[in-house]
């Protein structure tokens, strides 16, 4: 007699309808690697209009995670109630859809409806971050074939997925960043999605009319992209990069750097500083020193290196060693500002404050801090420790000026200058009256500032006339009044260096 085949259990898993083992680790592998991929372009993205700090950092990942979260949860309550194989192919088309979309998207959005950025950039992050991330429960759910193995495919493909992960970030940051736009990375991540959601659709026997509508509208995507506001001469390891002439000025150039100005360089004549911080780093510079006197210099950031020309102009046979952590604003300097490294100028690609540690001690007679992220100083180049090591490489006559850019309270500035003050005997502020305390009973408006340091006394009266000479409209704060000025503000360290959120959250585009 034979015995009649059991009846179906509710809680068996559907069987495996065809997803063969690599194409479920392909699946898996790629989208994990996606969702990496668009987070950290994403970053590149909204940098020249949020700045790249840590809130614009965390704010990116949060959306991320956001995303992750809810397409895991999500996609395996829809893997239990609707096919799973026909899940997968919409989640990467549409996704391949906003990923390929999301240049022009932010890019026109910052420039015409600015402030539905946030909204946009989230919607741009979450949708395809949900439905890559879906698309790993649902895998799983078309792979166990029985209660016997879940554990074991539940653990290989959530390894799978994570390993995928990893090789999207080392491939975005080592590989992908820094040899294409991001613009191309995005556009052309998203036509890969879309061209896999195809064969996912083909194989399983689907229409594939989706798919051609996706692939015309990536390819629009990516021909509007090239049109969109916001693009950029030269896509750098850092930065989005251009060179904007000055038409007032035949030979004049200005460097912007993710939609701030951060040099300005005439390249036939180094002596012009264009900006107003730049001729009161002259000043003091200039007053510091015999007039023609060669020195021994270091430049942490180096930007169009505007200071370095002018000092091997006004100071024949300087030395200057210039820390610029960017190699394409380098190769910008190089191909179209001129430089000429026989004039002694020596500009190495390295973070500046590991190019501190490499100078001998006192070997230095000036070092000037002027390096940028966005629009703050890099907090590890503002701690203790790092001006320490400033302090280390100065001669005993030797002079630490530094760009700084804050707003509102000015509360980083006054952390700085603190924090200066435990390693200097003199230490001077430079800048509008109205914010180095100079008129207390007026708010301060904040923009740059200089902080001068030194073991010897800064000559304050030549200072303010060399200021005044070259029509900076700046003075200078000493003594008591800097005293005053710094109030009880912290002093920055390795382990606390809070730079910013010290900051004010409305700081501004402000010309460098």
């Amino acid at each position: 007699m034979t015995t009649p085949p059991s009846p179906p259990v509710a809680d068996d898993p559907p069987s495996d309808q065809g997803l063969g083992q690599r194409a479920a680790v392909a699946l898996v592998f790629g989208s994990s690697a996606a969702v990496l991929v668009v987070e950290i372009v994403a970053l590149r993205l909204l940098a020249p209009y949020l700045g790249l700090t840590l809130e614009t950092s965390t704010m990116v990942i949060g959306i991320a995670l956001t995303a992750i979260a809810l397409g895991s949860w999500l996609g395996g309550r829809a893997a239990d109630q609707v096919d799973p194989y026909r899940l997968i192919g919409p989640a990467l088309g549409v996704s391949g859809v906003v990923v390929s979309l999301t240049p022009l998207l932010l890019r026109t959005t910052a420039e015409w409806a600015t402030p539905l950025l946030l909204l946009v950039a989230a919607g741009t992050l979450l949708v395809p971050g949900a439905l890559l991330s879906a698309v790993t429960p649902i895998v799983t759910k078309l792979r166990l074939t029985s209660l016997a193995e879940t554990g074991t495919v539940v653990g290989r493909l959530s390894g799978v997925g994570t390993f995928g992960a990893i090789v999207g970030t080392v491939l975005t940051g080592f590989v992908l960043v820094s040899r294409l736009p991001v613009s191309f990375i995005l556009t052309g991540l998203g036509g890969l999605l879309v061209i896999a959601s195809a064969l996912v659709r083909w194989r399983a026997r689907h229409r594939l009319r989706a798919s051609a509508v996706a692939l015309a509208t990536v390819a629009a995507g990516s021909l509007a992209t090239g049109f969109a506001p916001g693009g950029c001469d030269a896509e750098t390891r850092y930065h989005c990069a251009r060179i904007v002439a000055d038409p007032d000025r035949a030979t004049g150039r200005t460097l912007v750097l993710d939609g701030l100005r951060h040099s300005y360089v005439d390249i036939d004549d180094p002596t012009h500083l264009q900006f107003g911080y730049v001729r009161a780093i002259a000043a003091v510079v200039d007053t510091a020193f015999p007039e023609g006197e060669p020195l021994a210099a270091h430049h942490i950031g180096g930007g169009g290196l505007t200071f370095p020309r002018y000092l091997a102009t006004v100071r024949p046979g300087t030395r200057s060693l210039v820390s610029e952590i960017d190699g394409g604003v380098v190769r910008i300097d190089r191909e179209q500002l001129g430089l000429d490294t026989s004039t002694g100028i020596d500009v190495r690609v390295e973070d500046g404050r590991l190019g501190l540690k490499r100078l001998a001690a006192d070997s230095r007679d000036v070092v000037v801090g002027d390096a940028f992220g966005g629009v703050s100083v890099p907090w590890h180049l503002t701690t203790f420790q790092a001006l320490r090591d400033v302090r280390r490489v100065l001669k005993d006559d030797g002079l630490y000026v530094a760009n700084l850019i804050d707003h509102g309270e000015l509360a980083f500035a006054r952390a700085e200058v603190a924090t200066l003050r435990k390693l200097f005997a003199h230490v001077a502020l430079i800048g509008a009256p109205v914010d180095i305390g100079l008129d207390p009973a007026a708010t301060p408006v904040g923009g740059n500032l200089l902080v001068v340091a030194s073991a010897r006394p800064v000559d304050a009266p030549a200072v303010q006339e060399a200021l005044d000479t070259r029509e900076t409209g700046w003075r200078i704060a000493t003594g008591d009044t800097v005293t005053a000025w710094t109030g009880d503000a912290p002093v920055l360290t390795d382990d606390y260096a809070p730079v910013d959120q010290l900051l004010q959250p409305h700081r501004t585009r402000t010309v460098r």
